[in-house]
């Protein structure tokens, strides 16, 4: 439900802002999402005993020298009791960028560090197969094997041993 009302507000944000604009405030929100990962700015912006206009106006003062366009919206998530969307806001608007640009972000997930040779090679493969650029990040894990995730295009792969060697035993039991 949250991402169908964010869905809106980004709609109506983009309605009215240029390419360069919806870049600065994709950050702005995005650093305000970050903000909002606090515990005690959160609790600020969802208490029912502080008034909305004291929220927006504290949003507000995060922002000051901003785009009148990013101060109206914020207000009215304000008016709207919706300032608590910001980060769902934020991630729908960076992936109507991303969808913009044709260029999309993902996480490479593995035991040992691939080399940056092996992490371009992937990530030209990805393109290969989507027609999307796809800049890849990469985070080890216990995990043996690798696991290339794209969220944005829906895209997940899975290697692992553990899954290679069930498979090999699930197939030779039914051939038996």
């Amino acid at each position: 439900m949250e991402e169908l009302i964010a869905k809106r507000y980004v709609n109506a944000l983009s309605e009215v802002a240029t390419s360069e604009q919806k870049i600065a405030y994709s950050e702005v929100l995005g650093a305000i999402a970050e903000l909002l990962q606090d515990e005690k700015v959160a609790e600020r912006l969802t208490s029912p005993l502080i008034p909305a206009t004291e929220k927006t106006a504290f949003v507000l003062d995060g922002i000051k020298g901003s785009d009148s366009n990013l101060e109206n919206f914020i207000k009215i998530l304000g008016e709207n009791s919706r300032l608590d969307l910001i980060p769902t806001i934020a991630r729908s608007l960076n992936q109507e960028l991303q969808k913009e640009s044709n260029n999309y972000e993902g996480v490479v997930t593995s035991s040992n560090a691939l080399s940056d040779a092996d992490l371009e090679d992937l990530q030209n493969s990805l393109k290969k197969y989507t027609g999307s650029t796809i800049r890849l990040t990469q985070t080890q894990s216990a995990v043996e094997g690798i696991r290339v995730s794209v969220e944005d295009l829906g895209i997940e792969v899975n290697f692992s041993k553990q899954r290679v060697k069930e498979q090999l035993i699930d197939f030779i039991t039914k051939s038996l």
